[in-house]
């Protein structure tokens, strides 16, 4: 008889605990206006204008337009041909860009930083699935990437959760020696090099290597894509402590000395301004930001008012 391997409370996440995560079926699909509490299947306007069935707009007609959408009235007021364009009929691929690199295997208060993006995409993944949505993703693992290509069926969120657990689990921690771990910038890169244009993004991460070749891969995919930032961070992330402790991962513990006053400004002010550089980046390209804390319960990011949130 096979026996379930227990895992780490608040570090480790199991296939099981990650299924169970599934959101009620009143909360299914995503609107074009982000995510949560927006669950309108069905009302998703495409970012393509072609044949349809809804009205779009009217524009100056152009040969090789179809003649049975001349718009009339608009032709006799202006004095000009126009025709009418409708909106396409098109779906929202949802792909998640998870990270779960070594930056993430970290927290202070209540779970790792890992723990808590593992639930978030869970909780993203079960909801684009129960709404009809293809669901693709790519994972930033500590000494490897996972692709999973966008796909609709139950099996395929089954598969992704599988990867989510296994990169979670402590025990299975690679010899980091020679390694070098995945970019951030290289990780987005490559996602808008398989999203679609019209595809909902969301992109979950401490953002601890944010750099100008990030903000750039940001750019270029937010005009293609509808984009939401995740930022999750910890209490530690943002200010050390002012005396003297210890820390551990559960195995190995490592004695802190006491920093000097310039050492914990410096450390509170490069969290400060990798912050603010995001927020900044999101209002620039039209993106969505939450940020995050894993003191915080994940269900602040799905409830209808999610103060956070920033445009």
């Amino acid at each position: 008889m096979q026996q379930t391997q227990a895992v780490a409370p608040g570090i480790e996440l199991s296939k099981k605990e990650l299924i169970q995560m599934r959101l009620p079926r009143g909360a299914t699909g995503f609107a074009p206006s982000g995510p949560v509490q927006t669950h309108q299947w069905g009302t998703n306007r495409s970012a393509f204008l072609g044949q349809g069935m809804e009205f779009a707009e009217s524009r100056i007609y152009q040969p090789g337009d179809d003649v049975k959408n001349i718009d009339w009235c608009v032709t006799a007021r202006t004095g000009q041909a126009h025709t009418k364009l409708f909106q396409a009929e098109r779906e929202r691929p949802v792909y998640l860009l998870l990270d779960l690199r070594s930056m993430m295997q970290f927290g202070s208060r209540v779970r790792f930083k890992s723990h808590l993006a593992a639930e978030v995409a869970a909780k993203l993944a079960w909801i684009g699935h129960d709404g009809g949505d293809r669901i693709g993703a790519l994972i930033l693992g500590r000494n490897n990437i996972h692709s999973f290509k966008s796909a609709r069926t139950r099996g395929s969120v089954l598969q992704f959760l599988d990867a989510v657990a296994r990169e979670t689990r402590q025990q299975e921690l690679p010899d980091q020696a020679g390694l070098q771990e995945t970019s951030l910038s290289d990780g987005l890169r490559r996602l808008r090099q398989i999203c679609r244009p019209g595809s909902m993004v969301f992109v979950i991460s401490d953002f601890a290597d944010l750099n100008t070749a990030c903000e750039r891969e940001m750019k270029y995919l937010a005009g293609r894509t509808h984009i939401i930032n995740i930022q999750i961070s910890d209490p530690l992330d943002s200010a050390l402590p002012a005396t003297a402790g210890r820390i551990s991962n559960g195995r190995d513990t490592l004695q802190l000395n006491r920093l000097g006053k310039q050492v914990l400004e410096d450390y509170a002010s490069a969290f400060e301004y990798r912050s603010q550089q995001l927020k900044k980046l999101s209002v620039q390209h039209n993106m969505v930001l939450h940020q995050i804390s894993t003191p915080e319960s994940p269900a602040c990011l799905f409830s209808p008012r999610a103060a956070r949130s920033q445009r």
